[in-house]
């Protein structure tokens, strides 16, 4: 498996030249360009809006002492996904939108996890009253 990435990232950079030369034939270079700069900026901003709902969904799990690991594996592809569409190409941008896309997450995240084990030392913090706080006049604490 291994090799296979290895093989795939060394192939990888001749796959985008050879994208951006048939690409720029069929439209021109300055459409190309456009294309490469719109789908970095666009993919910027989906990654910024989805990300911030994952993180607002985390704390909110947090909060009622549930562990999000989902979430926390959605947010790692999330952040996968904007690095790949900064990447100038059209192949990483078609894998950076991929991953953006809920179900492909959602299918990714089951194939990673059927073999994973979550182990945590989170301990939500336990109900009870307040911490007891005491008033002091202006002459009291100077």
């Amino acid at each position: 498996m291994g090799r296979f990435i290895l093989l795939g990232i060394l192939l990888l950079p001749f796959l985008e030249i050879a994208g951006f030369i048939w690409v720029g034939g069929q439209i021109g270079i300055l459409s190309t360009l456009a294309a490469i700069v719109g789908t970095a900026v666009a993919g910027v901003l989906i990654v910024r809006w989805q990300g911030l709902g994952m993180v607002l969904d985390s704390r909110a799990m947090m909060a009622r002492g549930e562990m999000p690991q989902r979430q926390f594996a959605e947010m790692m592809m999330i952040a996968v996904a904007g690095l790949f569409l900064l990447v100038p190409g059209f192949i990483t941008d078609a894998i950076g939108f991929a991953l953006l896309i809920p179900p492909v997450r959602h299918w990714l995240y089951g194939q990673m996890s059927r073999n994973m084990v979550v182990v945590t030392t989170y301990r939500p913090s336990q109900p009870g009253p307040a911490h007891k706080s005491i008033d002091l006049d202006n002459d009291d604490y100077r």
